[in-house]
């Protein structure tokens, strides 16, 4: 998905989200037949870690099926709605561990009286239990000293679906066979549950690190977790449970079917969204699964500049809605304007990173540092995009909204939608609370002496520092302890 590869049906030619319209029309035709009436809105769930290209074009095999894709839901959130929604208690923190067919997610989230947050995604696009049939089939051939090329398309697809059974029966059985006739000939070979997990050692090691990541990321123990969450029809085999087993120490949960698991929470997203009255609502916060940033270019040893670099502005796994503003310099005499060039990903290089779009700004001639832009980027849950480019000096101000499913709301729906996040545009400094904060912490200062008054010091640098971060959570909590430091001074002093 999300490239211009094609596959030939026959005479015909395919993209791949024309293939997977084929698909989502005949689900379509299914529903319809079954409730008996005609269905015109899809929510449509993707892996977590699909770009922005992958996510256009899954939008667009609805649109070819003929649904209006009202939303497109991360598979590991969808799975996070039908588990958290038959939790007992109010609180609790749960990992996702999603391994479908060909991709492998991993969410960690925490549901808290009836609020739903993601706190962190990672996986690996490229790595499903495909990759453990491609093992079995590289093993059969190596076994029968065979090369993949002397076999023609017939020949192995026939094998594929060996290993496929094969694969199957190792997830119910200690031991497995395949036998294929290829070229006339006969072929059997047998394999036992050790063996295998011996084999796949390299694919339960790329299973290990997004875990890992996904935990760093939440700023995690997996102590914390109260449940591991199995998604995906691949989670069946044995060695991927023993993998999360060791991993997290416990038994992973897998009371619902995790090949039903994702539609299921699809289904509560769209129950969600017609607002039906016989389902409790829950609040659900998502995250950037990638980082959101510009080109930059940094100063070499020569004292010149390259070009290249990338700047994160919201970085991966920041929960949704959020606005992040950072200010950039001119690095020439005279400069004219500034152009602003739009990157995802997590590459230190913007080569290796996606790009969004651009934005160009003019700038008055000033020797080379002088001049100055603020660069915000507001990012909402259903995949927009604003950046806003305002030189310092002049005020003046351009902007570009980049969606992630372009055509789905209409150019007055987006405005509204980002009128309704002009609150979180304000800097954490300029908000009320936080000055009247930070006020009270400079009066303190002035008004006492000796140790106490550096305690004041110390308390107002941590402070700001954390409304420089610009994270709300992390405010939040330094606003807690910072005012509770305040009050316990005022009542040492006798105020």
């Amino acid at each position: 998905m999300g490239t211009t590869k094609s596959f030939q049906l026959g005479k015909y030619d395919f993209l791949p989200e024309e293939l997977s319209s084929f698909v989502i029309r005949a689900l379509k035709q299914d529903a319809e037949s079954y409730l008996g009436q005609p269905i015109n809105e899809a929510v449509i769930s993707v892996p977590a870690y699909f770009n922005d290209a992958q996510r256009k074009a899954t939008k667009r095999a609805g649109e070819f099926a003929g649904l209006k894709v009202e939303r497109l839901i991360n598979e590991p959130t969808a799975a996070a709605s039908a588990y958290g929604l038959h939790q007992q208690r109010s609180e609790t923190k749960f990992l996702i561990f999603d391994l479908g067919g060909g991709t492998f997610d991993v969410s960690i989230v925490e549901l808290f009286e009836n609020v739903m947050e993601v706190k962190a995604v990672a996986g690996d696009n490229f790595l499903g239990g495909e990759d453990f049939t491609e093992l079995l089939i590289s093993m059969f051939m190596d076994h029968h000293h065979i090369k993949k090329n002397s076999l023609d398309q017939k020949g192995y697809a026939v094998l594929r679906k060996q290993a496929e059974i094969c694969k199957r029966v190792l997830s119910q059985s200690s031991v497995g066979n395949m036998v294929c006739n290829l070229n006339g000939i006969e072929l059997k070979w047998g394999i036992d549950l050790q063996v295998f997990s011996l084999a796949s050692k390299v694919l339960l090691e790329k299973l290990r690190k997004p875990v890992e990541r996904a935990l760093r990321d939440a700023g995690m123990n997996t102590d914390e977790l109260d449940a591991v969450i199995l998604v995906g029809g691949a989670t069946r085999m044995p060695l991927v449970h023993t993998l999360v087993s060791k991993l997290f120490g416990r038994f992973p949960v897998c009371s619902l079917n995790p090949d039903e698991v994702v539609g299921i929470g699809a289904g509560i997203q769209a129950g969600m969204k017609e607002r039906n009255a016989m389902l409790k609502e829950t609040v659900l916060t998502d995250v950037c699964p990638y980082s959101l940033g510009i080109e930059v270019v940094v100063r070499n040893d020569s004292g010149g500049y390259d070009q290249g670099y990338y700047s994160p502005i919201i970085e991966r796994n920041t929960t949704i809605p959020v606005s992040r503003v950072e200010q950039f310099c001119t690095v020439n005499d005279n400069q004219k304007n500034i152009m602003i060039e739009i990157f995802q990903g997590e590459s230190r290089l913007t080569k290796n990173n996606i790009k969004l779009g651009q934005v160009q700004v003019n700038i008055p001639p000033a020797p080379a540092g002088e001049q100055k832009v603020n660069v915000r980027f507001t990012y909402d849950i259903n995949g927009i995009l604003e950046v806003e480019a305002r030189v310092v000096e002049t005020g003046i101000q351009k902007r570009v909204v980049i969606e992630e499913s372009p055509g789905t709301l209409s150019k007055e729906e987006i405005e509204k939608r980002l009128a309704l996040l002009a609150d979180i545009k304000i800097h954490p400094r300029d908000k009320q609370e936080n000055k009247l904060l930070v006020a009270k912490g400079e009066r303190l200062y002035e008004e006492i002496l000796g140790s106490v008054r550096m305690e004041v010091a110390v308390a107002l640098q941590k402070f700001e520092s954390a409304m420089n971060r610009q994270n709300e959570r992390e405010i939040k909590k330094a606003a807690e302890i910072f005012k509770a430091k305040l009050d316990e001074i005022e009542k040492m002093q006798g105020y």
